[in-house]
């Protein structure tokens, strides 16, 4: 789904910097080629020699830079991509482009740019619940950027909460969400998933080898054709979709009462689970 597309990866100043390596790494594995823009801030958790290495292409840093000879930087690079992603995006950055600044080489590119921009935002909870944030995090839904919510957990500050940039694995997801033919939209598609447990007693039970890979994998596929998916799964061991409701089940009598209460209002029903 990435292989051959031309990936614009912004890095802000955020200690989950480190976490963009990785999302780097597996972007140019999957056959991406990877291009990265770091802002000032962002060089002091990682280096650019890190991400040139990773990927193999030149990192930019500086606001006037030249590509290829007379090219002005900004353009040159906003014009060759299928996708900017932003990851970790700072409220700073959520700002200034929410509110029509540019003053240094992201934000610049960001603004001349006609595809899709990502921003998968990477803070403190407090500063991510806040109006401000919010109120540009909204303007700049309405204006038609995609977003990666922030994950809960623990962060770099000692908080438990919602703040912490998404796995990039979750962002790859994302990435191939936004990027994908939307011929799907309107559609309610309910999958069953992995195996059911029946009780025998409190310690023993009667269950199957069903990893949940096929259900998940029609899930993902109906979200990046724009489907809204519903997800009813057994235990498994599998990431959840991005951007499906998940409703977890054990046993066949509770999918049996999730799928006919589900069922009502889906246009596509698909039954994968093992029961």
């Amino acid at each position: 789904m990435v292989k051959h597309m031309e990936i614009i990866l912004g890095v802000t100043g955020s200690i989950a910097a480190y976490k963009a390596v990785y999302l780097a790494r597996e972007l140019v594995r999957q056959g991406a080629n990877v291009h990265v823009v770091m802002t000032k801030n962002a060089t002091e958790f990682v280096t650019p020699l890190t991400f040139q290495t990773v990927t193999g292409n030149p990192v930019t840093t500086q606001m006037f830079e030249l590509f290829s000879g007379s090219e002005i930087g900004h353009i040159a690079l906003a014009d060759r991509a299928h996708i900017t992603v932003v990851a970790p995006a700072t409220a700073n950055i959520l700002g200034k482009v929410a509110n029509g600044l540019a003053d240094d080489f992201l934000s610049t590119m960001v603004m001349a740019t006609k595809v899709p921009v990502l921003f998968a935002p990477a803070m403190n909870t407090v500063m991510w619940s806040s109006p401000a944030v919010q109120h540009n995090v909204t303007k700049l839904r309405e204006s038609g950027y995609h977003f990666m919510e922030p994950e809960s957990g623990e962060l770099a500050c000692g908080v438990v909460g919602q703040g912490k940039m998404a796995e990039p694995s979750h962002i790859i997801e994302k990435i191939k969400i936004v990027l994908s033919q939307k011929d799907l939209i309107g559609e309610e598609v309910l999958v069953t998933a992995g195996p059911t447990l029946e009780m025998i007693d409190p310690v023993r039970y009667v269950s199957n080898h069903s990893s949940g890979k096929m259900g998940y994998a029609l899930a993902r596929a109906a979200i990046r054709r724009g489907a809204k998916v519903t997800l009813v799964t057994g235990p498994t061991l599998l990431d959840f979709p991005v951007g499906a409701k998940v409703i977890k089940i054990k046993s066949a009598h509770e999918m049996h009462e999730a799928v006919l209460r589900k069922s009502k209002t889906a246009s596509v029903v698909i039954k994968a689970a093992a029961v």
